[in-house]
């Protein structure tokens, strides 16, 4: 990867896992409010570390490690850079398991959110799929049945990790439904400050799930992804901290999320099939459909504060 790719990756990376977290960043700063300083400090200091390392450095490493259970811990780590041919031999081998499995809890995320979930309307078909909502469960096991089918067709792994990936998205759903639920068990004033901090770690981990899956359709290099995501959740961190009242105004930026994660699913599905997807595809994409809800925010938000545009 020359130096170019490099930079693209890692700030396609970095906005993407930015612009995912904007609800985990509403929620933290929420929280953060009902605690005393030294408990802000110390989860916006030693939380950070906790995100960065513990959750979006050893959780892609885990994972590539698991799909590549040829490869020890640290060829696992630093494969993408080694000139061993056998380690690349691995990583091929496994990547398509990886992808499709990534990939399809992507979609499966994107179509719960088009279906199920509360939205500001960012496109004109978007309030016809909500009152369809009943939908999503048929949407998603034909599209299951479909992609294990054709997962069939080329290696019986790869079928498995289309499931395995469907099975992570109703569990991890699960946990983020709790998660949501129990904030406003947080903002009471009888928790104390460090049940709190636990809890906002616990939700950070989960909401972290997207952020990570999705940064595969970037590169399965496992240190690029720490540092594209690392600088991500430091960016979720200075947002919580300084200017969340401000990102809220920006009506649409959780479509722009969305719409991403549904394309690099669909990114990650068809590299799993052997399509050749070039390098900057991913990047390009996320920066191109946020980069369209970020101005359409700026739009809407033109014409709360002067009538006269409306």
């Amino acid at each position: 990867m020359d130096f170019f790719s490099l930079a693209l990756t890692v700030v396609g990376l970095c906005l993407f896992e930015t612009i995912s977290s904007i609800d985990n960043a509403i929620i933290n700063a929420e929280v953060l409010s009902t605690m005393g300083k030294k408990a802000r400090r110390w989860f916006l200091l030693w939380g950070m570390l906790f995100a960065v390392f513990a959750v979006r450095g050893l959780l892609p490493w885990v994972i590539v490690w698991a799909f590549t259970p040829g490869l020890g811990p640290i060829q696992s780590l630093t494969a993408t850079f080694s000139s061993d041919p056998a380690v690349h031999a691995a990583i091929e081998s496994s990547a398509p398991i990886l992808l499709i499995g990534g990939g399809t809890f992507l979609i499966f995320l994107f179509f719960h959110w088009l279906f199920l979930e509360n939205k500001n309307y960012g496109l004109h078909f978007e309030p016809f799929f909500q009152k369809l909502g009943v939908w999503f469960y048929a949407t998603v096991s034909i599209l299951l049945c479909v992609l294990i089918w054709q997962a069939l067709k080329v290696d019986a792994m790869m079928a498995f990790g289309a499931a395995v990936g469907s099975s992570a998205f109703f569990i991890t759903h699960g946990f983020k439904q709790n998660a949501e639920n129990q904030e406003a068990k947080l903002m009471k004033t009888g928790l104390s400050d460090i049940s709190k901090i636990m809890y906002l770690e616990v939700i950070d981990a989960t909401f972290s799930i997207d952020g990570v899956l999705g940064a595969f359709a970037f590169t399965l290099s496992v240190p690029i992804i720490l540092l594209g995501n690392g600088l991500g959740a430091f960016v979720v961190r200075e947002v919580t901290i300084r200017n969340i009242e401000k990102i809220k105004k920006y009506l649409y930026l959780k479509n722009g999320a969305m719409y991403s994660i549904l394309f690099l699913g669909t990114i990650m599905v068809m590299d799993s099939f052997g399509f050749e997807i070039p390098q900057w595809l991913a990047p390009v994409i996320t920066f191109v459909v946020i980069g369209f809800f970020y101005l359409k925010s700026k739009r809407a938000i033109g014409k709360a504060e002067n009538p006269a545009l409306r």
